[in-house]
């Protein structure tokens, strides 16, 4: 049975201000782009057994930052993310296997308008009371996809070889989410 030590059961509520959702890719081969998105909602329903736990975090697609308001637009575009059809991207959470803080979260992944079973490699970081009262829950995770598999397949061949923009996503997390009832 997983556990999530210091976790009480109930729906706990993702705190945006505390909460990272990034993303890396290889660019031209040689160098990588990062990017985080800066409006991000969601909630975490824990169970006593928590690999029954569920949850959906929710991010708008608009709201990506990756230092360049040319590549900005460009990825909020139909070749990407396609903002204007598509501007939610979530994570429908369907169970979690921890052992001793480390292990997978489960879940969907819905991406302009398909979903596909994403396993986020996950560490449960613990439980803390801050300096003004409030339970706090923290956890970082990653995964990769590829763009592919969600549609995304905008690249440009380039006159050395390879294309611009690899297939293969890096999204990493770092969240936090406050128990059932606290302000945050």
């Amino acid at each position: 049975m997983s556990t999530l030590d210091g976790m009480t059961t109930g729906t706990w509520t993702l705190d945006p201000a505390h909460t990272e959702v990034g993303f890396s890719v290889r660019h031209a081969g040689i160098s990588k782009v990062r990017g985080v998105f800066g409006t991000v909602s969601g909630e975490l329903t824990v169970t006593e057994d928590a690999s029954r736990s569920t949850g959906l975090v929710s991010i708008d697609v608009a709201s990506v930052d990756t230092k360049n308001e040319g590549r900005d637009n460009h990825v909020r575009s139909a070749e990407f993310f396609d903002v204007e059809n598509h501007p939610e991207m979530t994570y429908q959470i369907t169970g979690l296997d921890l052992t001793d803080g480390e292990g997978t979260v489960s879940g969907t992944l819905t991406l302009r308008g398909v979903s596909r079973e994403v396993t986020l490699d996950t560490e449960f970081n613990g439980v803390a009371v801050d300096a003004f009262g409030t339970t706090r829950a923290g956890f970082t995770a990653a995964t990769t996809i590829s763009r592919k598999e969600f549609g995304i397949t905008w690249n440009a061949a380039l006159a050395a070889g390879g294309v611009m923009v690899s297939d293969k996503v890096r999204i990493d997390l770092d969240v936090e989410f406050t128990a059932p009832g606290s302000q945050h």
